[in-house]
């Protein structure tokens, strides 16, 4: 385990005292681990599998009668597995072993999985301390398994580092075709290695100048035994235009007929030949790093012109998330192809190795059938790349730091309607690059704060320590909030999607799964009993006024959100403030869908609509226009969450309502009985959408039915998320701005509409 944590030290062994146990939690759930995999090389990162049991709100409709409520609501505990890993050095392995051995109680563990150089040299004494058997796997197949696996599950996972940028990170979004791909695995020499399937992949080359060379020139040019991490410490500060010969140095200038700038390093340590000084160490060490940072970008750009490809990831635990091994290996790679080839960075390339050894022992369950996720709740995040931003942070990366993954019970595939799913961005601002949106939005989290935890505690009335949990939720929740404020890039893209999320990741690991099920009861027993009066005035109109009733009562309906701040305080302070009074709030033009779709057009073949929040948006805004449509003849494919978010509806809440509107409503009831009305589960578990991950059956149903319309509603879904999504059918994009800053950036006013109607160009 390792150097120094910001954690108290929990532990009693009696250890060197340099060594701080880190926090309980690191090692969380470690007496449930089911199986372990370890890769021991320069860093050691441990992985095991446990099952945890979690709460989850199960819901089941009651016998009709006055008064009584829709539905029950109950909480039952699920089994789902997770992945924990960790980082720490092997320096401290034999404090590890005795760690886990002290706390391992599971005797059901026989073997742990080992890859890495260090598989050989410590397997006697894994074996001795732990009393399992080593099982070791091939380093470079695990290598590939673990790339394979994080840029398949883990959005945002890869990164172009641009250091002069206003964000120096630029991450990539998950491609669906991740192959071919050149990996670059920079350990103490090099490997490349070219990789064009799951288990195709082949070494074509390599160089035994790496991390090693680096480390040992390092050591005998500063003459001190540093660590590794010290000398890139060391680099950082550093001077190289001392040590190195630049062209500006031999021409007196650029060299402008052979394209070369006048700062170009010439020759590496060219100075030190004829200087009669004495060099810093922080000089030598930044001049041998950008040498060795050169010559691997050289080398991985002739390898990838000569196979003709444009990704190349770098790996190892050379990298480090170093500003200047990175910085100049993009360099390299931009100056030897012009643009033409990207250097792409990992957030977890420490982990791979130690994921590919899991992955193989784990394929009796068949990971690749799963989706997984990453949880923000467990999971620390890249850490800050300044050494001068928030030391104590810095000083814990280079001890441990932590990952953990969820696995989600479908497997989530991209919406099949997407024009060009490799230019998809679920996010429409990105706030690692927008400051002053950034500093809003936390703001606003951090505001929203006191409120969440109230409403976590008045949703488990019967839980006494419900309170304590709701604390430790706000703890953790601001943690990550500051986590934010001082590194927005800590799990990629900083969005309001991911602040959202893990918002959400946070309360159920405090086990507060559903904190808005009652509201949500409540506001669906509600607007159920309006349904019919609603349907019968819209029948009463005519067939023009009816079209735009339908679409005002929509965007009313989605008014009604406990997720916006100013809509909850409006509700909970008016609840007569109703359906009528939302339609008369309402800010804006609604007759482009009309005009140019409902009028002119012919009935569409089926319509997905990803619906939006329980209560009057779902019954009485939503339901009366899926009504329309069914009868202009159009199927009906309503998208739901899998799991509960904020107020939004969920699938086993839809089914309930739609069940109880069918035997109330013969339209409805005829539509439902003959499946051209749906119900189907995003995959989601977010008040945001991601229509690269999606529920695979979900991308199924909308391949057989011919879908030929998608209506997106609600700031989550529409604005947040999805607002530039490029479909290929018509879409609409709809919602009201219930955020008087957001309504202002966009040009408006506080209950503004957004109604986006798009048709794809025709080819």
């Amino acid at each position: 385990m390792a150097g120094h944590s910001s954690g108290t030290n929990r532990g009693s062994h009696s250890m060197d005292k340099s060594i701080t146990l880190p926090p309980d939690e690191i090692f969380r759930n470690l007496e449930n681990a089911k199986r372990f995999a370890i890769d021991i090389g320069i860093r050691i990162p441990l992985i095991y599998t446990w099952f945890r049991l979690r709460h989850v709100v199960t819901i089941s409709m009651l016998q009709e009668a006055d008064g009584d409520p829709l539905y029950e609501i109950s909480v039952q505990e699920e089994i789902t597995a997770r992945l924990h890993f960790i980082k720490f050095e092997n320096a401290y392995i034999e404090t590890c072993l005795d760690f886990i051995k002290d706390h391992l109680v599971n005797t059901e563990t026989k073997v742990i999985k080992a890859t890495g150089g260090g598989a050989y040299k410590f397997k006697d004494l894994i074996e001795k301390k732990l009393k399992l058997k080593v099982d070791k796997e091939d380093e470079m197949s695990c290598l590939i398994k673990g790339c394979n696996f994080v840029l398949r599950n883990i959005p945002h996972e890869a990164f172009v580092y641009a250091k002069h940028a206003d964000s120096e990170f630029r991450f990539q979004t998950t491609h669906p075709d991740i192959f071919p791909y050149l990996l670059v695995n920079i350990g103490s020499g090099v490997s490349i290695v070219k990789v064009e399937s799951e288990d195709q992949f082949e070494r074509i080359g390599g160089s035994s100048i790496g991390g090693g060379t680096f480390w040992g020139l390092g050591a005998l040019l500063t003459k001190t035994k540093v660590k590794f991490d010290e000398l890139l410490q060391l680099a950082s500060k550093g001077q190289h235009t001392s040590v190195d010969m630049l062209v500006k140095d031999i021409y007196g200038g650029a060299y402008g007929s052979l394209g070369l700038t006048g700062d170009l390093i010439a020759s590496s340590f060219g100075k030190s030949a004829t200087a009669d000084k004495e060099f810093s160490k922080e000089d030598m060490a930044k001049s041998l790093l950008h040498m060795i940072s050169n010559d691997i970008g050289q080398l991985a750009c002739l390898y990838a012109r000569l196979h003709n490809l444009n990704r190349v990831y770098f790996g190892g635990f050379f990298i480090r998330g170093h500003p200047v091994t990175m910085h100049t290996i993009t360099y390299s790679i931009n100056f030897f192809t012009k643009g033409e080839v990207q250097a792409l960075f990992l957030r977890h390339e420490g982990y791979l190795g130690a994921i590919g050894a899991f992955l193989k022992g784990a394929e009796e369950d068949n990971p690749n059938q799963y989706s997984w996720g990453e949880n923000y709740a467990g999971s620390s995040g890249l850490m800050s790349v300044s050494p001068d931003l928030n030391p104590m942070q810095r000083a814990r990366s280079g001890t441990f730091d932590m990952l953990e993954m969820d696995r989600l019970e479908r497997q989530l595939v991209n919406l099949p309607l997407l024009q060009d799913p490799s230019s998809y961005i679920p996010d429409t601002m990105d706030l690692t690059e927008d400051a002053l949106a950034r500093e809003y939005w936390l703001y606003c989290f951090e505001e929203a704060l006191d409120g969440v935890v109230k409403r976590a505690i008045a949703s488990q009335p019967d839980m006494p320590e419900a309170a304590e949990r709701a604390e430790k939720f706000r703890q953790k929740y601001r943690h990550k909030l500051q986590t934010l404020r001082n590194q927005p890039f800590a799990y990629g893209s900083l969005t309001v999607r991911s602040l959202l999320d893990t918002r959400e990741h946070c309360l159920n690991e405090f086990n507060f799964p559903d904190p808005y099920s009652k509201i949500k009861q409540k506001e669906n027993d509600v607007a159920l009993r309006y349904y019919l009066k609603v349907v019968k005035s819209l029948e009463e109109l005519s067939w023009e006024q009816r079209q735009f009733a339908l679409v005002r009562g929509l965007l009313a309906g989605n008014v009604f959100d406990w997720g916006a701040k100013a809509i909850s305080d409006v509700l909970e302070s008016d609840p007569e403030f109703g359906f009528e009074e939302a339609k008369r709030q309402l800010q804006g033009n609604t007759e482009t869908f009309y005009t140019q779709t409902i009028r002119g057009g012919p009935p569409h073949t089926c319509a997905l609509f990803f619906v939006d929040n329980s209560g009057i948006d779902i019954i009485l805004g939503v339901f009366p226009f899926v009504r329309e449509l069914l009868g202009r003849g159009t199927q009906v494919v309503l998208a739901s969450n899998s799991g509960p978010a904020l107020n939004d509806v969920t699938n086993g809440e839809l089914q309930i309502l739609t069940e109880r509107i069918a035997a109330m409503d013969p339209v409805i009831h005829s539509a439902f009985k003959e499946d051209r009305l749906t119900l189907v589960q995003s995959g989601s578990s977010s008040p945001c959408l991601d229509l690269s991950r999606l529920d695979k059956v979900l991308a199924t149903v909308v391949r057989e039915r011919q879908t030929d319309l998608v209506i997106i509603e609600g700031m989550g879904r529409a604005i947040h998320t999805n607002y530039y999504a490029m479909l290929s059918c018509e879409s609409l994009k709809l919602a009201v701005i219930k955020n008087s800053w957001l309504a202002e950036r966009l040009g408006g006013k506080i209950f503004s509409v957004v109604f986006k109607y798009e048709v794809p160009p025709k080819h």
